[in-house]
């Protein structure tokens, strides 16, 4: 078979990839008009500002447009899921989101309709790419799930009560707002239902607010199928097979619909991805974003921590370990106590401290003055040297090594007796994880607060509730990697002392 023909079926294979596509370039944004498009998405909107994202977008967008409004959504996402890893209610969230909706995804409408359309289909369309990459594992589903069902919520919540019931009546649910004649004549029975709801949902503490919120308080009514949770808790007025829903329970409502229609789309995008033909344009763009699994974890950040503070001698100062993480405060705490780690520990605290800026020579030093005190140094070279000097690139293939992150440590076998690698949100029993964390300078309601977000079993949501404490909440970052808690440690660490210096100064003058 000659070369020509070698060539053929991969030639054949990229022409029937790229066989009836438009060029971006050139092609117009919409296929069949303005008009058509902003039709189109009014329906999906509901001609409001929400929508439930059912049906698949339409027109076309350039690949910039494609990777750009994705990464502007993900940013979104990874506020919220790093507030709901703090345990942030949702009243905070709301805060925090919003101004970032409105700026990044605003969807408030205005008389300009070609600015409504541009911005809701920039809305539209990042929430089906970001599906796409988030289809791809059940993990990554039920954070977009989480994430978006918020979105959802702090959106509907900042309609007006006209748009929010024109939203519903769009819906095609089986609802109906009740008349003020109706509710007269249900009137106890509405009232005696919905009162501890008032009470304790609401924080309406006393009679006369309780009964001023349900004088102006609308009802809708449901089939009790829809409500089962609600009867359970008997939170509704039950009457011929109808549940009496008050008004400001419908958004854990909609918010189950909602939620319900993502799950199942998700699932079907995960089960056509595979078939997806498009490894020369989309597929490099959606892993790109696959860092979506770590929520844009900052890689550039190990480049800027070296630097010229950290050596043999100061890596053991408070200056520098009170920036460390907890798994590395075990680390060094195992070393300076056995004078030794491990394989698996002295991999993972080797490299951390090397991306502090602890360079080769003084990393040796450091390595040396505690290995020693439990043997010679003619041991230690000869069976330790080559290990340290190899993690610095210096020896075998010279790579480049990163320190692990938390996926990595996580990975990782437990610890047994005697050993010190891993995470010691995961690793240490809950009294030895308490005590250390009071080693850390936590107040003892601090620590009981750390301990019950660890007790869902997710050791970087208590890390990062830890750096969020530390920091006294200037710090609201998700923890992904030990030398990212160390940057962020260090950056607070350093304003708080230039602070304290110039006030020292002005003291002085």
């Amino acid at each position: 078979m000659n070369k020509q023909h070698e060539r053929t079926p991969q030639g054949s294979a990229t022409k029937r990839r790229t066989a009836g596509r438009k060029n971006f370039d050139t092609a117009p944004t919409i296929i069949s008009g303005k008009n058509y498009l902003s039709s189109y998405l009014d329906d999906c909107y509901h001609h409001t500002c929400l929508s439930l994202y059912q049906n698949p977008p339409i027109g076309e967008i350039g690949l910039e447009e494609f990777e750009v409004w994705a990464i502007e959504r993900l940013k979104i996402l990874n506020e919220i899921d790093s507030a709901l890893k703090r345990n942030k209610p949702f009243q905070e969230i709301e805060l925090i989101v919003l101004p970032m909706l409105n700026k990044s995804l605003p969807l408030i409408l205005s008389k300009d309709q070609d600015k409504n359309t541009e911005n809701r289909r920039k809305d539209y369309y990042s929430h089906f790419i970001l599906k796409l990459c988030f289809s791809r594992s059940a993990e990554l589903r039920e954070k977009f799930v989480k994430c978006e069902t918020i979105i959802f919520k702090v959106r509907f919540e900042s309609m007006s009560g006209v748009e929010q019931r024109q939203f519903v009546q769009h819906m095609n649910l089986p609802w109906e707002y009740i008349t003020s004649a109706e509710k007269a004549e249900m009137s106890q029975q509405l009232y005696t239902s919905i009162q501890p709801s008032l009470r304790f949902q609401l924080n309406l503490t006393d009679e006369i607010s309780r009964r001023d919120y349900f004088e102006k308080e609308e009802f809708i009514k449901i089939p009790f199928e829809y409500v089962p949770e609600l009867i359970s808790s008997r939170s509704v007025f039950l009457k011929q097979g109808h549940a009496f829903v008050p008004k400001f329970q419908q958004i854990n409502l909609l918010t189950l619909e909602f939620t319900g229609n993502l799950q199942k789309t998700l699932i079907s995008t995960s089960h056509a991805f595979p078939t997806l033909d498009e490894e020369d344009r989309l597929i490099p763009i959606l892993n790109h974003l696959g860092a979506a699994n770590n929520f844009l974890e900052d890689d550039s950040v190990f480049d800027e921590l070296m630097n010229s503070e950290v050596n043999s001698v100061t890596v053991k100062s408070t200056k520098i370990t009170r920036n460390f993480p907890l798994c590395a405060s075990h680390l060094m705490d195992g070393l300076t106590s056995a004078h030794h780690l491990k394989y698996l520990a002295r991999k993972q605290f080797s490299l951390f401290l090397k991306w502090i800026g602890l360079s080769v020579d003084e990393a040796l030093k450091f390595w040396a003055s505690e290995f020693t005190q439990t043997m010679g140094m003619d041991k230690f070279e000869k069976e330790y040297k080559y290990n340290f000097r190899h993690d610095y690139g210096l020896e075998g293939s010279k790579i480049k090594y990163k320190p692990w992150d938390c996926r990595k440590i996580l990975s990782q076998p437990r610890p047994h007796a005697g050993e010190y690698h891993g995470c010691p949100y995961r690793d240490l029993s809950k009294d030895s994880l308490k005590a250390q964390l009071k080693s850390m300078g936590l107040k003892d309601e601090e620590v009981y607060g750390v301990l019950e977000i660890n007790s869902k079993g997710d050791p970087t949501a208590s890390c990062t509730k830890v750096l969020e404490l530390k920091t006294n909440g200037l710090v609201n970052e998700i923890v992904t990697h030990p030398n990212l808690y160390y940057d962020r440690m260090r950056v607070y660490h350093k304003k708080l002392d230039d602070t304290e210096g110039e006030t020292a100064a002005e003291a002085e003058s």
